[in-house]
């Protein structure tokens, strides 16, 4: 599978948690992740999961600026997302596969901080 970002290939990753196996896709480029339906929320709350992010977050912002981001399953336009616990944090989701996570964004979207709740309050003032 290529990169939906920067079209690298994809190598997948077999994590071993709690509750089982799960495979994700990590870019060996940007350092980006894909997560099949229900796999980035099983790992978000398994204990130190967040090892699989090791992408720089800061390289990861500027895939931000991407667009027409096609799903790497099914070919189709993916749509632009905010999280709705982190409205900062943004990521491409196809509804029918999964959802792809920019470097740093996965470690971001495991840990909601005091930081992330000012930050949402920023955006939302922006927003305005």
């Amino acid at each position: 599978m290529d990169c939906p970002k920067c079209n690298f290939e994809m190598q997948e990753l077999k994590i071993e948690t709690l509750h089982g196996q799960v495979i994700i896709d990590k870019c060996d480029s940007c350092k980006g992740l894909w997560f099949d339906n229900g796999e980035a929320e099983q790992l978000k709350g398994d204990w130190m999961a967040e090892f699989v992010d090791s992408g720089d977050s800061k390289v990861g912002k500027t895939y931000n600026t991407v667009r027409d981001i096609k799903c790497p399953r099914c070919d189709n336009a993916m749509v632009k997302l905010n999280d709705p616990k982190q409205s900062h944090l943004e990521y491409e989701a196809c509804g029918e596969h999964g959802m792809f996570m920019d470097a740093g964004e996965f470690t971001d979207f495991k840990h909601e901080t005091l930081i992330d709740i000012f930050r949402d309050v920023v955006a939302g003032l922006k927003r305005k």
